[in-house]
């Protein structure tokens, strides 16, 4: 399955009356990730700064950055695909000009999360933001 794009997550989220429905929405967007066979969760692939273990790789294929995430916490494993619907499959400009903070705003995520798994979102798109700087 795809995930919906940000736009369709905002929406989608504005619908639910309460945080509970919400986190339940990201938590089954993370149930929709395959997730990383064992032999790919190696210590050089752990996002650190992050309370839960998450494991990220990126790839390139014409120009546009794929990513694989998994996590061994439902919940971050949600706030990862969160993530993905703004970066996968997108050109390093395309992320980097990617307003961030304002699809967290909107989506009013940093209110509603504790601030350890706060930081650890910020770290994940830190490390993104970083491939794509490389690139």
């Amino acid at each position: 399955m795809q995930l919906p794009g940000t736009d369709e997550i905002i929406d989608d989220l504005a619908f639910f009356d309460d945080w509970e429905q919400r986190y339940q929405y990201i938590i089954d967007l993370g149930k929709h990730l395959p997730g990383l066979p064992e032999t790919e969760r190696t210590p050089e692939r752990l996002v650190k700064g992050c309370q839960s273990n998450v494991w990220l790789i990126a790839n390139q294929q014409d120009g546009r950055f794929q990513f694989e995430v998994d996590s061994d916490a439902v919940i971050v494993q949600g706030l990862l695909a969160l993530v993905l619907a703004a970066y996968n499959d997108k050109s390093a400009q395309a992320i980097l000009d990617f307003d961030i903070d304002g699809y967290f705003t909107e989506l009013d995520l940093e209110n509603h999360i504790t601030p350890t798994r706060g930081n650890g979102l910020r770290a994940i798109v830190a490390k993104i933001k970083g491939m794509a700087q490389a690139a």
